[in-house]
């Protein structure tokens, strides 16, 4: 089975690391590719700008998507990735701080898969982290991969 990488979209160091020290103390094995701003998360995801060639193709099993994001921000990032025929059926999982009722009302509208307040203890975030694993991981049915790479945007 190929190694699947994991879209990590999050500009705070200490929260890259923390998710990368979860991630190791849960078993995940897949590749985690952080980006550190919208831009470059779409840039990533439609193969512009700095990531102009990559194979299409080949996309992230998950992406966990901070909402306070430089450049554009999370919810911007999610309606341009639903937008698209070629990422409209990624699972995106927004992981944040915030717990504010619009920001939440905001990502289901705009297709979030699912909606996770990082917890501030480590040992609660590694549980979390362990959880939507097990889920998005292991227990999810992927949307089937389009290699079409000529699909018509909308």
């Amino acid at each position: 089975m190929d190694e699947k990488i994991i879209l990590l979209v999050e500009d705070n160091p200490n929260d890259v690391l923390l998710t990368r020290r979860a991630f190791k103390q849960a078993r995940i094995h897949n590749r985690l590719l952080v980006v550190k701003d919208g831009a470059e998360a779409l840039d990533y995801l439609f193969g512009t700008g700095s990531w102009a060639g990559r194979d299409l193709s080949d996309m992230p099993l998950l992406v966990l998507l901070d909402i306070k994001l430089p450049k554009i921000n999370g919810l911007e990032v999610l309606k341009m990735i639903r937008a698209d025929n070629l990422t409209k059926l990624l699972p995106v999982v927004i992981l944040t701080l915030s717990k504010e009722e619009k920001d939440i009302i905001a990502g289901y509208t705009l297709g979030a898969n699912s909606y996770i307040c990082k917890p501030v203890d480590f040992n609660q975030f590694a549980e979390a982290v362990l959880q939507l694993g097990l889920y998005w991981i292991v227990l999810n049915e992927k949307p089937p991969i389009n290699n079409n790479r000529s699909i018509e945007k909308k």
